[in-house]
């Protein structure tokens, strides 16, 4: 996968400077997922700044010239998962990794949560990147943070979609559950809850 590089949202800031950070990225355009464009203008940096989450900037040359042509978000996030919502061979990867409280019949895990994951439409960039080439960038960091510190889960959460629910099982994740909505995410989201998916890393 050559072409692209990834840029830590952090480092951009430290470079250039906040407002002009802010110039760079208020171009970035996704008309199929507002919730990606909100993020990147309004939220990315103050996260990247708090240590909430890393933000990772993918730009591809275009003309000569380097542009955003896309962008993943990951974070650290303990989440829970129902005794009955996956199989026993599951049930054998999670109890190395998570743990299990008999009271509530949950699985208890730390993992690797991306966050976001988008393409920028803007000028057509969207064309330079295929969703495949840029949940694996997202997914190589992933494993990169997983050398250091151990685990083989990482797990996402997406809009009860078709489309995205395939994109992501064709990628190797499997449904687990679901999460209602926080009352500041009925504004960019539809629906009344997200798909949470996971992913064992081989």
């Amino acid at each position: 996968m050559s072409g692209f590089i990834g840029i830590n949202l952090k480092e951009i800031i430290e470079q250039i400077g906040e407002s002009e950070t802010k110039i760079l990225l208020s171009d970035f355009s996704c008309p199929p997922n507002s919730d990606v464009e909100e993020f990147i203008k309004h939220t990315a940096i103050e996260f990247s700044k708090q240590g909430i989450s890393s933000t990772y900037i993918i730009m591809a040359s275009f003309k000569g010239s380097y542009v955003i042509v896309g962008y993943y978000a990951l974070a650290n996030k303990v989440f829970c998962i129902d005794h009955h919502s996956l199989s026993s061979k599951w049930r054998r990867r999670l109890s190395k990794f998570g743990q299990f409280e008999p009271t509530i019949k949950r699985y208890i895990l730390s993992a690797p949560l991306i966050g976001q994951l988008g393409k920028n439409y803007q000028n057509g960039y969207n064309r330079l990147i295929t969703g495949d080439e840029l949940l694996k960038l997202a997914l190589d960091k992933v494993r990169e943070m997983q050398y250091i510190a151990g685990g083989k889960i990482v797990y996402l959460e997406c809009e009860d979609k078709p489309f995205l629910i395939d994109f992501y099982s064709q990628n190797g994740f499997v449904n687990f559950g679901k999460r209602y909505l926080d009352h500041d995410e009925t504004n960019t989201l539809s629906g009344e809850y997200l798909i949470q998916m996971l992913k064992y890393m081989k």
